[in-house]
């Protein structure tokens, strides 16, 4: 019909396109051979075909071809095809052999724990092995994670993607850091899983890479032994190649890497490494395919083959649960089933054929309609009915969304409510043992540091101590610090680091050549923009959210500057790293600027820092002049007797406005006799408590070590 009487029709341009294609499929299909192709050719006395619950094409044609010598068996002999899936009919013709319990759990954790509590509880009663049907993968990985918890045998015949595996996660993770913008977090993760690099080696060079915020793993510079090895590997699988050379190349960086002896040892890398054809001898099969791969197209192939293969694991002798499809409870002498994912998107009465064949297309291709699905279905439903010990287990809500249960269960209810004595169908209760447990809260943690001393000391780390005495004992006597987010995108806080660099570039910029003209300034300053953009290692991409407020921003700040010079100020030092020594102490700091009064060298100092935060915040800070001791703790830094020290808001929305800090000299003594105070009762065994005020818990990295969410609540605890 290809050849002759469809095409003959087909004389639009479309049509014609289409004809050709279904001429080449009729010339590979009348060219190629199939396994398949062996069982037509055999030549057998009996075949015995045991029929389930949907009809197999394969098996059809066998009894067209051989006839008489072709017996078919049905695994059901109650003959439930075909027949209506009403409750009613299920009960009155004695389907309904099991003892039915139905529970409706509120989401997805709630439904696994309940189906994993089923299970348990008909292992406990002796009722073993247990079928748990795989309706939903997900939900079913969860209920086999619990049974493992409690040590139970689990036989998985249904197996779950190899793509999913940890093996091929650690393949795929070599591939995706060989590309060569590849990104710092991807080729860590990949380090991580190679056993040839020493893992204190990779922590250090992970600590030294989020510190300085290398987002993109071209801008490490290949210069000691592990970057230059990492560099290494990563060049050999960047040029493209033929397939068979692909799969050479790969596995010798496996080896290097140190990954392929761990994929030999597990059943898991086993898999892969026979999917992907990558053991010895066995890319001879790709030796006639022609053309060259770039890394992308061999990555996206190693994808899809991972993605298309099953892994199964070891089965063990004696399984407590067995996990199966629906349809494979046929011809099973199983004692009880759990059946969870009984809702209406999993278990649809009439369940959408897969694919986007149409009906015409399906019956082509031999491939099931949906009214055959949908018989399969329901004879399947009604076959697990006819377990002795049977939970129907579904969710009642998922992402939010009310979720129904399944046109089955709903008729299960029907009855339910028809016949409320019946014992088969009584509500069930929550099969989940309740354990009582007493509560043992903690109480807040009060520290003492005298022994871990403390010789340098900043602005933050003394605001710290200020703000919280726990949180400056974990994070700067006993040094713990979080691993730093190389996040891809920009931040506010990358706005403000940009933004301080580029002044810091153009008022040197400005000092070494003097401009008063605004059109000159406007120049010099997005000239600054440009280099602050360099040096941080941003792209043009990643500038747009910056370039989009950039004009504003500019043109405010340099407003402000025209008056702020007017008053006698002038620009001296920017980005002015100090040290000053206090008793056993040595404070410590980067002052983002320093101005100078009258115009010379011998004015008085103006300690400016920069803020890009809203205006509320930046008043605050000097509002309560005692409680801020940022601007303070930098001027403690400079032995002038004269200065003045003030707040810069440099804002996105706002023109930037300048906050003065009144009495700086006297706030700055009285710092210094504070420091001095506080750090002598550290060294004298003082505790330092977690207040847990939650101002200065909201963004606290020590909150998980203090536990303040666990505390046991005493009168005047936290008040302080």
């Amino acid at each position: 019909r290809m050849a002759t009487g469809l095409t003959a029709d087909m004389t639009a341009p479309v049509l014609e396109l289409e004809a050709r294609l279904e001429r080449i499929a009729l010339a590979w299909a009348a060219s190629s051979s199939y396994p398949t192709d062996r069982v037509f050719a055999a030549r057998a006395e009996l075949v015995v075909v045991l029929e389930g619950f949907q009809s197999e094409p394969l098996a059809q044609a066998l009894q067209q071809l051989w006839g008489d010598r072709v017996v078919a068996l049905p695994l059901d002999t109650t003959d439930t095809a075909g027949r209506a899936d009403t409750a009613a009919l299920t009960r009155e013709r004695g389907l309904l052999n099991s003892s039915v319990s139905l529970h409706a759990a509120l989401d997805l954790q709630d439904e696994a724990h309940r189906a994993a509590a089923c299970v348990l509880a008909h292992l406990a009663a002796g009722r073993s092995p247990v079928a748990l049907v795989a309706q939903d993968r997900v939900l079913t990985r969860q209920v086999r994670a619990l049974l493992g918890e409690r040590g139970v045998a689990v036989r998985d015949e249904t197996g779950w993607k190899l793509s999913t595996t940890r093996a091929a996660a650690g393949l795929m993770g070599l591939l995706r850091a060989c590309v060569w913008d590849a990104s710092t977090d991807a080729v860590l993760d990949w380090l991580k899983n190679a056993p040839a690099f020493e893992p204190a080696a990779v922590a250090e060079l992970e600590a030294g890479l989020r510190k300085a915020g290398t987002r993109e793993w071209r801008q490490v510079p290949a210069t000691d032994g592990i970057a230059q090895r990492i560099q290494l590997l990563r060049e050999a699988l960047q040029p493209g190649r033929s397939q068979t050379v692909w799969l050479h190349d790969v596995r010798a960086v496996l080896e290097s890497a140190g990954q392929w002896a761990a994929l030999n040892d597990d059943p898991a890398g086993e898999a892969v490494l026979t999917a992907l054809s990558l053991r010895e001898g066995a890319d001879a099969a790709f030796a006639d395919v022609a053309g060259r791969l770039s890394l992308n197209d061999f990555t996206a192939w190693v994808s899809q083959t991972l993605e298309a293969a099953s892994f199964l694991p070891a089965h063990p002798a004696q399984a407590q649960v067995v996990i199966l499809p629906l349809s494979q409870l046929l011809g099973r002498a199983l004692p009880a089933v759990v059946l969870p994912g009984c809702d209406e998107m999993r278990m649809p009465v009439s369940p959408e054929p897969p694919d986007n064949w149409t009906p015409a297309q399906r019956e082509w291709l031999g491939l099931p309609a949906r009214a055959e699905l949908a018989a399969a279905l329901r004879w399947s439903w009604q076959y697990a009915l006819k377990s002795p010990w049977l939970d129907v287990l579904w969710r009642t809500s998922e992402g939010g969304e009310r979720l129904m249960p399944s046109g089955f269960v709903q008729a299960l209810l029907l009855q339910n409510a028809a016949t409320p004595g019946d014992p088969a169908l009584a509500p069930t209760p929550d099969p989940r043992v309740l354990r009582e447990l007493q509560a043992q809260p903690s109480s807040m943690p009060q520290p003492v540091g005298q022994a871990l001393t403390i010789s340098r000391l900043s602005a933050s780390a003394y605001d710290d101590l200020r703000s919280c005495p726990y949180r400056f004992f974990a994070l700067r006597q006993l040094k713990l610090q979080e691993d730093d987010e190389l996040d891809t995108s920009v931040s506010k806080r990358d706005f403000g680091t940009w933004l301080h660099s580029l002044l810091g570039h153009f008022h040197e910029a400005l000092k070494t050549t003097p401009a008063v003209d605004l059109y000159a300034r406007v120049a010099m300053i997005n000239v600054a923009s440009v280099q602050a953009t360099t040096d941080l290692g941003l792209s043009d991409t990643e500038f747009l959210p910056f370039a989009a407020s950039w004009p504003r921003v500019r043109d405010g700040y340099l407003e402000w500057l025209a008056k702020h010079e007017a008053t006698g100020a002038s620009f001296d030092q920017a980005e002015v790293q100090r040290e000053m020594p206090l008793g056993a102490v040595t404070l410590m700091g980067r002052i983002d600027r320093i101005d100078r009064i009258d115009h010379n060298a011998d004015g008085s100092a103006l300690v400016i820092d920069y803020k890009t935060e809203n205006r509320t915040s930046t008043a605050d800070r000097i509002k309560d002049s005692l409680e801020d001791t940022q601007l303070a703790f930098y001027a403690a830094l400079l032995s002038d007797d004269t200065l003045a020290a003030a707040y810069v808001n440099v804002g996105e929305k706002e023109p930037t406005k300048i906050y003065l800090q009144k009495d700086i000299v006297s706030l700055r003594d009285d710092l210094l006799e504070g420091i001095q105070h506080d750090m002598g009762r550290i060294n004298a065994g003082a505790l330092l408590p977690a207040l847990g005020e939650e101002t200065a818990c909201k963004y606290c990295a020590a909150r998980g070590l203090c536990r303040k969410d666990f505390w046991e609540q005493r009168p005047g605890e936290g008040a302080a």
